[in-house]
């Protein structure tokens, strides 16, 4: 079956029987790519969830060809132990996945009044979907973030959840001014409808980055950013991702999407490249520094070394350079 966009970019490969969409209050929507075994624990885990609201499931598969997680979640749904469908998401990409994932949720689900996004290597505590809620409408949010976990596959790296590539940006539950991901956040449907199609900016779709993109270009809309740190997800970290190649290269990664977020938050203002360019220098300039204070603070090399990775990939964005990790996922 077909859905719009007319285009056949999105198709239903699922769906449980008798599925009351207009009673739906919340739905949650779960990507997967080539993780038949984990989206099927991240499922479990979405089936567990402790609250009254009623609340359905989108997964976007994002594999179009041997569609292994749409193969392995179908059943779920066809037999009616979870709420909700499965869909092919055609176009490749990070991007893609999550705006086919929206937009049918703005198709399919007329009532809901929160989004709540979950990776496929992920898995949410119990009270996960009621903290997010309640802590949006609490502080009155359109938006919240929340940790994820890393849980690492070799006990022995635990230590590496300090460092910036896994570690939560906040700590404590309130307002915030920025929010970086999308692996553990809830949406307003009036977020979605206000910012319309595409959601996220395909340009995005193999480095990752475009949650960032869609995040800032939020907060300038006015929408208002919370992040609830007791809404938790585990997020599974295999051991290739502590190796300093991968590292590196996320580092590097997370520098070029800063370039590329800001200048698309500062286009159209004058000297709007210039600026993000001194910066950029600025930051380049100052990172050993900032690199030396943390090795005498934590004697640990790696994560001295992170600013001046960062700072490296602001600049070499100012050159082209793109790091698209997503574009060989078997090594993400």
């Amino acid at each position: 079956m077909i859905l719009s966009p007319s285009d056949g970019s999105i198709s239903i490969a699922g769906r449980s029987p008798g599925l009351a969409a207009d009673s739906i209050e919340v739905v949650i929507t779960l990507p997967t790519f080539k993780r038949p075994a984990q989206v099927l624990e991240t499922l479990a885990s979405l089936r567990a969830q402790v609250t009254a609201r009623r609340f359905a499931v989108i997964v976007m598969e994002n594999e179009a060809e041997a569609r292994e997680g749409a193969r392995a979640t179908q059943p779920l749904f066809e037999r009616g132990e979870m709420a909700g469908m499965v869909i092919i998401a055609h176009e490749r990409g990070n991007c893609s996945a999550y705006n086919a994932g929206w937009q049918t949720a703005i198709l399919h689900f007329p009532n809901f009044r929160h989004l709540l996004v979950i990776d496929d290597d992920e898995i949410a505590e119990p009270q996960w979907l009621e903290r997010m809620c309640a802590t949006a409408e609490a502080l009155g949010a359109d938006i919240v973030g929340g940790p994820q976990v890393p849980v690492f596959a070799d006990p022995a790296h635990a230590r590496w959840a300090d460092h910036p590539v896994f570690a939560p940006p906040y700590a404590t539950t309130g307002h915030v001014r920025s929010l970086y991901s999308s692996g553990n956040l809830l949406v307003g449907r009036h977020v979605l409808t206000a910012m319309g199609p595409p959601f996220l900016d395909l340009r995005f779709n193999f480095m990752g980055g475009g949650d960032s993109d869609f995040l800032s270009r939020s907060a300038q809309r006015g929408f208002v950013l919370g992040w609830c740190a007791e809404a938790r997800v585990l997020e599974s970290v295999p051991a290739r991702r502590v190796e300093p190649d991968w590292i590196r290269a996320r580092s590097l990664r997370n520098g070029v999407i800063s370039t590329l977020v800001e200048k698309k938050r500062r286009a159209g203002t004058p000297f709007a490249g210039t600026k993000v360019m001194l910066k950029s220098l600025a930051l380049l300039a100052a990172s050993p520094f900032r690199g030396l204070v943390r090795l005498a603070r934590t004697r640990w090399p790696a994560l001295a070394i992170y600013p001046i990775h960062v700072a490296i990939g602001r600049v070499a964005a100012e050159f082209g350079y793109a790091n698209e990790q997503y574009r060989q996922p078997e090594k993400n």
